[in-house]
């Protein structure tokens, strides 16, 4: 893959993460000033999605460590990124919660009141600028063949299950005002209990992909032939000892570790820069690779074959005859 697509895939995913965040944030200024808890359980909904976002982009960003392809194997990222995911989706689950025990106390109280006309307004604006960033995002990364598609859309759908129901809310809380029917000023709590509950399960999903992504095994990944390939065509290296794969996040994201053979009259220098064209060959050619951690150490002699080293100086067959 190419710099330049790259650069439009990070750029199609952090738009959908300042969006997310920009929207959480005046979605919840505008809830607070009309009085509507379904509108700040949706400015929650809205921060939750850009955290997930946020949360499988910190790898790439290197926030958890360097990206040296010599580091060694227990490294920083494969346990930090794990808990803060985690932390991220405990502070999810207990503001999902905190809105609906808010919302509970207030249909006990005997104060209920219609949201403001505001939290009408900010709910439309919310809604059709989410829905156009979203047509950006689905054109662009249908163009690109990006397979994190299917999970934005999903992202997208219930975002859109959350608007419907705060506005659903808010329409028939406001409707009770002007028909001066009482029953009807519970609707706005009660669709705050339905986005709490699209929250928490929010932050249960991004554990269990922390979780899980983090103790599950590795198997054989669908693109391993193609890793294998890319990285047979590199100059210097002789033979793949071990090359393991690991998806993880909700836009399964992908790690290689792979362990090389090379010319054992390699200096550790030129063992080094092999092992960053790796990286970069494998970072850049498949998009959803976001790190590969390679391992050089020297070839073994008894096959008979040579390194590719010596085949570029040496016209004699690497065969027995």
């Amino acid at each position: 893959m190419s710099n330049e697509r790259l650069n439009h895939t990070e750029t199609v995913l952090w738009t959908g993460i300042v969006t997310d965040l920009a929207l959480a944030l005046c979605k919840g200024i505008a809830g607070y000033l009309s009085g509507s808890k379904a509108l700040i359980g949706d400015a929650l909904h809205s921060a939750a999605n850009a955290v997930t976002l946020l949360v499988d982009r910190l790898p790439s960003l290197g926030i958890f460590g360097t990206k040296s392809p010599m580091r060694d194997k227990r490294n920083v990222s494969s346990t930090t990124e794990p808990v803060i995911s985690i932390l991220f989706a405990v502070l999810l689950i207990m503001g999902g919660i905190q809105i609906a025990v808010s919302a509970i106390q207030t249909m006990a109280s005997d104060n209920l009141e219609p949201p403001a006309t505001s939290a009408l307004l900010a709910i439309f604006i919310s809604m059709a600028v989410n829905e156009a960033v979203f047509q950006y995002q689905s054109w662009q990364m249908k163009r690109l063949h990006d397979p994190r598609y299917e999970m934005l859309s999903a992202d997208h759908r219930f975002a859109l299950y959350s608007s419907l129901t705060v506005l659903i809310g808010v329409s028939l809380s406001m409707a009770g005002s002007y028909f001066e029917w009482s029953p009807l000023f519970y609707m706005d709590s009660i669709a705050a209990l339905i986005v709490a509950c699209l929250v928490v399960r929010k932050g249960y999903i991004l554990i269990v992909h922390s979780v899980y992504g983090t103790l599950a095994e590795e198997k054989r990944h669908e693109h391993e032939a193609e890793f294998m390939d890319t990285i047979q065509r590199v100059h210097g290296v002789i033979t793949i000892e071990e090359l393991k794969v690991q998806e993880y996040g909700q836009i399964r994201h992908v790690n290689i570790e792979v362990k090389i053979t090379v010319n054992p009259r390699t200096s550790v220098l030129e063992a080094q820069e092999i092992a960053e064209r790796i990286r970069k060959l494998l970072t850049h050619r498949f998009i959803q690779v976001t790190d590969a951690k390679v391992h050089v150490v020297p070839y073994e002699p008894g096959y008979p074959y040579k390194s590719n080293y010596d085949l570029m100086d040496n016209d004699m067959p690497t065969l027995p005859q």
